[in-house]
């Protein structure tokens, strides 16, 4: 059984996501019954989308991670966590013991709760089952105890279509993506954190009426507040805070500081495109998936559960991302008791605030300050997590970088549900995980109960919203 675990392992990981993605959306459509043909062309379209996807994430990425270093390296910062990004979080996961298992067990969730009508997500987003693996390890690092880490894994999984139901109809309504929802633990726990953050500044006179959206903001300054004037003109800022010093005199300084505003804004023009072509190829399995349904199931809803980088081209979440880059190094200095420098995973901000968007109905103001609380309570979730992210590390293989006593990531070593599986285990044992069962549970049978609420608290607008 191992044997034929880990070859299914090996493929995906030598394929990777976006040669196995089109592979999962053809054989997907084909069962849902597409023609061949033209789920043959729609699995290529979205395969194409995502390399394009993948590259301008990768421009992003780059350009953040000079930036980032040049600003550490101008404020003298020094820590003894340090953040060695998302894909050593992933290779940490895949690699562990629980990494073996996950793909199957994952898929195995999924299946049973649609088939026993509890979620509507058909997660075809394999690879990010990297995320349910991460909590799994993590867990057997604290026990010792693979079953343990295998159960954390699979409400990890469960947790993950409750989040995507909760906020597809937001998700479909905002982003324009129809049958779309979002299974991603970097992106989802946020969504509670928004929830109250609105709550609390529609309460508060003066602040409840700062509205900052990219509409507006086109509206007010026509071409320099489309887009990608506003890329670069972000760019541009964060290239003068980070390249003011840089060697080479003046046109050195220059050249920096222009490359970053012209790399950020391609990231805010290429991205949108980019989904665009994958929605050219996802609506032919989305109207197969409708008409399945309705002749089998009386007109359920069946929503595709995919990554969000779908979502962090949008002018709102890119924008408050950006803007939250100096932020959060700002907040790495000043945090009393933060031992956590950031490095690495600054272009996943991205990714963790874009599904503050829906909820915040695209005010920027709004997403920041969503953005700045979640970061603030991560650098003491990762500090506090550190040890046990280290020892998941070394467990698997990982060699950490030289100089570095312990490791950690924005995805998922900043986030509470981690945070969460670990404390609750730790304190109770197995009857933790089982009470987090418990709790995953409860929110599946009451978003069940009372859709139309959940919702619209989560960012739908009541048109667009299920009938209770």
């Amino acid at each position: 059984m191992e044997a034929i675990l880990a070859g299914i392992k090996s493929l995906f990981d030598t394929l990777g996501a976006t040669v196995m993605l089109p592979i999962i959306i053809f054989i997907l459509a084909v069962v849902l019954g597409a023609k061949p043909g033209r789920a043959f062309r729609a699995a290529v379209t979205i395969g194409v989308a995502f390399v394009g996807i993948n590259l301008v994430i990768g421009l992003l990425w780059n350009t953040l991670t000079e930036v980032a270093q040049s600003i550490v390296t101008n404020t003298g910062i020094r820590r003894d966590v340090v953040d060695v990004g998302w894909p050593s979080a992933a290779a940490i996961a895949f690699g562990s013991s629980v990494g073996l298992w996950v793909i199957p067990l994952a898929l195995l969730v999924n299946i049973l709760l649609l088939v026993t009508r509890l979620t509507r997500t058909l997660n075809v987003d394999v690879w990010n089952f990297w995320h349910f693996a991460f909590i799994g390890s993590l867990v057997v690092a604290l026990t010792g105890n693979l079953g343990y880490g295998l159960i954390a894994a699979a409400v990890a999984a469960a947790l993950a279509l409750f989040f995507a139901d909760w906020t597809a109809k937001a998700v479909q309504s905002f982003y324009k993506l129809p049958g779309i929802s979002i299974p991603h633990l970097t992106s989802a726990p946020i969504v509670p954190i928004a929830i109250v953050v609105n709550w609390i500044i529609e309460r508060i006179p003066g602040l409840k009426d700062i509205d900052i959206n990219t509409d507006t903001i086109q509206k007010r300054f026509g071409v320099f507040g489309e887009p990608v004037i506003l890329g670069l003109v972000i760019g541009l800022v964060l290239g003068a805070i980070g390249f003011y010093n840089v060697e080479g005199g003046f046109f050195a300084v220059l050249g920096k500081v222009l490359g970053t505003g012209i790399s950020l804004a391609a990231v805010m023009l290429l991205l949108p495109r980019m989904v665009a072509i994958l929605m050219e190829g996802l609506i032919p399995v989305a109207e197969a998936a409708r008409e399945f349904m309705q002749k089998r199931a009386a007109g359920r809803e069946i929503n595709i559960g995919l990554d969000s980088a779908i979502l962090i081209g949008h002018p709102a979440a890119i924008s408050s991302s950006l803007l939250l880059v100096p932020i959060a190094i700002l907040l790495s200095v000043i945090l009393p008791g933060n031992r956590v420098i950031l490095f690495a995973d600054l272009a996943v901000i991205p990714f963790v605030v874009a599904m503050t968007a829906p909820v915040l109905r695209g005010n920027v103001f709004r997403m920041v300050v969503a953005g700045i609380i979640t970061l603030s309570l991560g650098f003491y979730i990762a500090t506090a997590m550190a040890p046990l992210f280290t020892q998941a590390a070394v467990a698997s293989g990982f060699a950490l970088p030289e100089g570095a006593v312990q490791i950690t990531s924005i995805a998922d070593g900043f986030l509470w549900t981690p945070y969460v599986f670990v404390q609750l285990t730790g304190l109770l044992g197995v009857i933790g995980l089982v009470l987090i069962l418990a709790l995953v549970g409860a929110g599946i049978f009451l978003f069940n109960r009372n859709q139309r609420a959940w919702e619209i608290a989560a960012g739908a607008p009541a048109e667009a919203v299920s009938a209770d």
